[in-house]
């Protein structure tokens, strides 16, 4: 590989287009009928759509009537977040404290109607707070992640769900970082809703979809007219983005036993840092109390520090040398801030300003990571010595630096 070569390690990002991807989207830009018309064309392109539904259906293990494409998980989340579930009407919103922006902004709930449930030091939700709350909330809506996009914490999805439906509740889960690497089925999660981005399992940008459980639970459209997808977001739907997802959902599931290799490429990572110059954060080692829940990581995801040494710096450092890493989550419009989900767990004030993101996927090559380690030694031990105090040196006059 060469020296100036650009090595991809933003994978939570956004995954590089698959193949099968980019042929779909190509094959979908010709047929000429909108999905919604009866006649010969327009049923040619219906039935892209609805192959592509029954993909990303068998991926999560729903029906694929239950899938509702959207522009991406963002506006997924714009719907599944509201108080008005056709029947049922929900007056709190309980999330996370590490959700990602889009679900902490609480879709089409009021800001005073939106409760932050607290994590532990290990960077799981908090059970015994979020019973609490759901005790003193009796029409609660519930949003747990199924993994931290910044920390790759697995979170306790299936213990919350039944303690949700227990309440009266619903939880939605924006399973953004889990499917297509873990195995995540809507049924054995007992989740209501799922929220997916086709561009995190290496389909195309910009489109996404709301997976429900159960199609007789629904929450209002957000977007009325027409009435696609199952009326429940109007608007002509994007047929070349819609395809690609579903040829990336189809090729994520035949292909997500290569994501046992990436754990052991982590390994590799986490394990190869020399004299702790530079070193990683690891909420998963973290022992919250004895018999406590052992916690679990997505394999791709490493958390990396160089003590003294801000997360803008050492970003700016190893794109310079030809990295793609990210600090915090990649959405917020390009700017860097510290992580409110390492502040959330309480990191210490180093990590949380300090820390960014290594995440790999399936075409991570071993010699890509043994040339970061070595970048990451330079630069911390160039860091290390720039921090170091300097030994001051005798100066012309100095009479008892002269001697006698």
């Amino acid at each position: 590989m060469s020296a100036s070569a650009r090595v991809y390690l933003d994978w939570n990002a956004s995954a590089p287009l698959r193949p099968e991807a980019r042929e779909a989207v190509l094959a979908a830009l010709d047929p000429a009928g909108n999905p919604s018309a009866i006649h010969a064309e327009g049923r040619v392109a219906r039935a892209l759509i609805e192959t592509a539904r029954e993909d990303v259906a068998a991926l999560v293990g729903a029906e694929p009537h239950n899938v509702i494409f959207t522009s991406g998980a963002t506006e997924a989340a714009a719907m599944a977040l509201t108080p008005d579930w056709g029947t049922r009407t929900f007056d709190r919103l309980l999330v996370s404290a590490i959700e990602h922006p889009c679900v902490l902004a609480g879709g089409r709930f009021g800001a005073d109607q939106v409760t932050q449930a607290p994590v532990t030091g290990a960077g799981t939700i908090d059970i015994f707070v979020l019973q609490q709350l759901l005790t003193n909330n009796r029409r609660p809506l519930v949003a747990l992640m199924a993994a931290n996009n910044e920390t790759g914490i697995v979170q306790p999805v299936a213990e919350a769900a039944a303690l949700t439906h227990a309440a009266g509740g619903l939880l939605v889960c924006d399973a953004v970082q889990t499917v297509g690497r873990l195995q995540t089925d809507i049924k054995t999660l007992g989740v209501d809703a799922l929220l997916l981005s086709a561009h995190k399992l290496g389909g195309p940008k910009g489109v996404g979809a709301m997976v429900l459980a159960d199609d007789k639970v629904a929450p209002a459209p957000l977007l009325s007219g027409g009435g696609q997808e199952g009326r429940l977001r109007s608007g002509t739907q994007n047929l070349a983005g819609i395809a690609g997802f579903g040829a990336a959902a189809k090729a994520a599931k035949a292909e997500m036993v290569n994501w046992t290799g990436v754990a052991a490429l982590r390994h590799h990572l986490e394990s190869s840092r020399k004299g702790h110059t530079w070193s990683c954060f690891r909420p998963d080692t973290v022992t919250l109390f004895p018999g406590s829940v052992h916690v679990t990581r997505i394999p791709n995801t490493s958390l990396i520090y160089v003590p003294g040494m801000s997360a803008q710096l050492l970003l700016m450092q190893l794109d310079l040398a030809g990295f793609a890493v990210s600090a915090g989550a990649a959405c917020s419009s390009g700017k860097l801030a510290r992580s409110h989900v390492l502040e959330a767990m309480g990191a210490p004030a180093e990590i949380a300003g300090g820390a960014v993101r290594v995440s790999l996927g399936p075409t991570t090559a071993t010699e890509e990571i043994d040339r970061l380690i070595a970048t990451l030694d330079a630069i911390a031990s160039a860091h290390a010595a720039r921090r170091a105090p300097t030994l001051a040196l005798p100066t012309i006059g100095d009479t008892h630096a002269r001697g006698p």
